[in-house]
């Protein structure tokens, strides 16, 4: 396939987006061509491959529009978006007993993670209470209609939420309380984890009926490196439930579900593929189970997405990371249910000469 527009700054191929073939690959079958996946790129590499004036971040169809082109160009079958700016954010807590408008205002400059405790804002029934809880309904979903005269044909849009149960409830409680509730006050936790569990369902309900939407992503990191942040049990009292429900809601709109989780997720994997019913998981790391094992062990289960190891990514050469791309499509050429992309993302600090080596690999067919 010949690069086209060689007087841009990015390799543009001559590719005409078509989504199903992202669905051959969600329900495990072989596309007629490699296909690509990756969860979100960055500003940096948006901005790169859509050129033109800079579009601010936001959820409005402005925003969405500029998405569109980067991710045509860049050569993916859909463009990723989040729906709204629905957030079940820290700053909702009413209680000043509970919040600290100064959180985060002392981390050194540049940071980019916190404590897994930092800055909760529930901690008992009375900060529970007091939680001004947002409602999907009334925030504005409509860059999701709006779009659709802008979409090439053949592209769909991917929605994922606005975090998950698991990485909602450890924003807002903290990962250490969550702990101590889960033997001090079960019932309270379980209230928490409903509270959050139903704004999700709600919204994936909003997102997955629209037409331009061609599925859906449950975004949700669950583990560490080694297990499950929770206990199995734990996981299948108070989370995996709702991920059921947010699976069978999708699939409703005759949508596929898709899983980002990080982490060590074996002990849950049978869970997430035969209970919960999800078409395909991304999210993985060479030092928990390289993508290519996952694909040996699972792929006739589920598809795989992605999973090029990011530090992989981030500091081989781009030969190297062509080459093991290379693989891998070898490897799922005759099988297919995989689609390539990192393991996780693509952070603006990836160098952008091996994003494209990657994604060269299925582009030059």
């Amino acid at each position: 396939m010949e690069i086209m527009e060689k007087s841009l700054e990015v390799p543009v191929y001559n590719r005409t987006a078509d989504f199903s073939q992202l669905l051959k690959v969600l329900r495990r079958e072989r596309p007629d061509r490699p296909t690509l996946f990756e969860f979100f790129l960055n500003e940096k590499l948006y901005q790169r491959l859509a050129g033109g004036e800079a579009c601010a971040n936001g959820y409005n169809v402005d925003r969405l529009r500029w998405l569109v082109k980067a991710f045509s160009r860049a050569g993916y079958d859909y463009t990723m978006f989040h729906g709204s700016n629905i957030r079940m954010s820290r700053d909702r807590q009413k209680n000043t007993k509970y919040f600290d408008p100064d959180y985060g205002k002392g981390r050194r400059e540049g940071a980019r993670g916190h404590s897994m405790n930092d800055g909760a804002v529930i901690a008992n029934q009375e900060s529970f209470d007091s939680f001004d809880w947002p409602n999907p309904d009334d925030y504005d979903y409509s860059a999701l209609e709006k779009i659709a005269p802008d979409l090439p044909d053949g592209m769909k849009l991917l929605v994922c939420g606005p975090g998950g149960v698991l990485e909602n409830i450890i924003s807002l409680c903290g990962y250490d309380n969550i702990c101590f509730l889960s033997y001090d006050e079960p019932e309270l936790l379980g209230a928490i984890f409903d509270k959050i569990g139903g704004v999700l369902l709600r919204h994936y309900e909003i997102v997955s009926s629209f037409d331009t939407v061609g599925a859906c992503i449950v975004n949700d990191d669950w583990g560490f490196k080694t297990q499950p942040m929770l206990s199995p049990d734990d996981m299948r009292r108070y989370v995996t439930p709702w991920h059921k429900r947010m699976v069978q809601t999708i699939h409703a709109q005759g949508k596929p579900a898709i899983l980002h989780s990080c982490g060590n997720l074996s002990t849950l994997m049978d869970d997430i593929i035969d209970d919960l019913g999800f078409d395909a998981k991304h999210s993985y790391e060479d030092a928990i189970q390289p993508v290519e094992e996952a694909y040996k062990q699972y792929g006739d289960r589920i598809a795989i997405l992605g999973g090029i190891d990011l530090d992989f990514v981030c500091r081989s050469t781009p030969e190297q990371v062509y080459a093991r791309s290379k693989k891998m499509l070898a490897l799922s050429a005759d099988r297919g249910g995989y689609a390539l992309g990192t393991g996780n993302s693509v952070p603006d600090y990836t160098p952008d000469e091996n994003y494209f080596a990657m994604t060269r690999a299925v582009l030059e067919e």
